[in-house]
């Protein structure tokens, strides 16, 4: 009798133990799903900062940085504007040159290239960023070197989320011509010292297409709207709605928001985050050809309010079904805009010629790999927990908190407005993340 006694108290034990974990593991979720958009709560913000070359016959290395407004803000205690004044930017050139020369380094053979810059000051204002642009030419470089390695690790010491482009606009050796531009090479705090082969046209174009998947990669995961609009997309996964006749003659209980029930295999879950994720697919990779390739182009400010828009409709649809059984309509229609956020990416930082198609194929082929990563990581977790009574109040909740987030970025982005809640929520966020180690 004792046994069984306490056998019976091994298993209430163990079962109340498994449901504490369960709460938990609820909870800790849910917090970090808060804390994300506090830590990055705007989108398409890349973090880059660009190098560009033009290679030239019996001529030295020209090129230009183009350097992230923000980053130098944050790193050298500068206040410059969304949108500076150039003669503003000029009292500061002599710092902010001087930082990049610190930073930056062309060597070969042995030999370390100064760079000289020139006057030129240029400004380019993007959808996720804005950038100043200074214009250099590496001295006694016209003895064309076969290989270069370049050091281009400006911000990454200060910020280790930070990552830097160099892209070909004209390189002789290499076949490129008639300001072509593809990603040559990529720059991150796991390595900001890289080799750039001019000679050999095969191994740049195969670098760039390497990078242009890593960037891809990279977008996907800064983000944080995209994310966002696949999270709502993929809650309802594990569950299924209760059909209207499971409820009986409890006419209050036809209308409850609550009305989840858990899929009972793990199949039927499987083929709906593939449905839903290959129509997203297929549309965003509609847009992204034909606005890279410059055949349909919409304005920016559309775009993103659109995808903004988006994650709150997805996330109402789990309160209350728009489109009955047609989950990946809403996946399809608005895939599309976020075909064209992606574009923005490449278009508006001049990746385009004759290897546009090559940079386009990386780019969208590193998109589909982060996604693959980010639906990996929570399709098992929502698999495990979905059993629990919580759950469906967690799916609730979790999607009135995206259609709050999404009405936020909807304003903000439409009527092209800074909330000032934003800033003081961003500068929370990382502190935040400073204390939990995550920067």
């Amino acid at each position: 009798m004792k046994e069984v006694l306490s056998a019976t108290f091994l298993y209430n034990q163990l079962t109340k133990f498994t449901y504490d974990m369960n709460k938990r593991i609820v909870y800790v979720l849910l917090l970090l799903f808060i804390a994300i958009p506090l830590v990055k709560s705007y989108a398409h913000n890349p973090n880059n900062s660009l190098l560009y070359l033009k290679v030239y016959e019996n001529s030295n290395i020209e090129g230009h940085f183009d350097v992230n407004i923000n980053e130098l803000n944050n790193v050298l205690g500068l206040s410059f504007e969304k949108k500076p004044d150039i003669e503003k930017v000029r009292l500061h050139q002599e710092l902010i040159k001087a930082y990049i020369i610190k930073n930056t380094e062309f060597k070969a053979g042995g030999k370390v290239y100064n760079i000289i810059f020139n006057d030129e000051i240029e400004f380019i204002p993007t959808t996720f960023g804005s950038f100043i642009v200074f214009h250099f030419e590496l001295e006694d470089s016209a003895n064309i070197p076969d290989e270069v390695d370049i050091t281009y690790k400006v911000f990454i010491d200060e910020n280790p989320n930070h990552s830097n482009l160099m892209g070909m606009e004209y390189n002789w050796r290499a076949g490129l011509i008639n300001n072509e531009s593809i990603i040559a090479l990529d720059f991150d705090k796991d390595g900001y010292t890289k080799t750039l082969v001019l000679s050999d046209k095969n191994s740049s174009i195969w670098k760039g297409f390497m990078a242009m998947i890593n960037q891809g990669i990279w977008h996907i995961w800064i983000g944080i709207d995209h994310i966002f609009f696949l999270v709502a997309l993929i809650l309802p996964s594990v569950v299924r709605r209760r059909k209207e006749e499971d409820y009986g003659n409890i006419e209050p209980r036809k209308f409850n928001i609550f009305g989840w029930e858990p899929v009972k295999k793990f199949k039927p879950a499987f083929l709906y985050i593939l449905k839903v994720v290959t129509f997203f697919t297929i549309a965003h990779t509609i847009t992204l050809s034909l606005a890279s390739l410059n055949i349909i182009n919409l304005p920016s400010r559309i775009v993103e309010t659109i995808i903004a828009f988006s994650i709150g409709l997805a996330a109402y649809h789990n309160i209350r079904p728009i489109f009955k059984g047609k989950d990946w309509l809403i996946a399809f229609i608005f895939g599309l805009f976020h075909g064209f956020g992606f574009a923005s990416v490449l278009s508006e930082l001049g990746f385009k010629g004759e290897y546009l198609s090559l940079s386009l194929l990386g780019f969208n082929v590193g998109v589909e790999i982060g996604q693959v990563i980010i639906i990996a990581m929570i399709f098992p977790v929502l698999f495990l927990i979905r059993k629990l009574k919580l759950y469906p109040k967690l799916l609730v909740y979790l999607s009135v908190i995206l259609i709050i987030i999404s009405l936020y970025w909807s304003i903000e982005r439409g009527f092209d407005i800074d909330i000032p809640i934003d800033e003081q929520l961003r500068r929370y966020g990382y502190k935040v993340a400073v204390w939990l180690g995550l920067k």
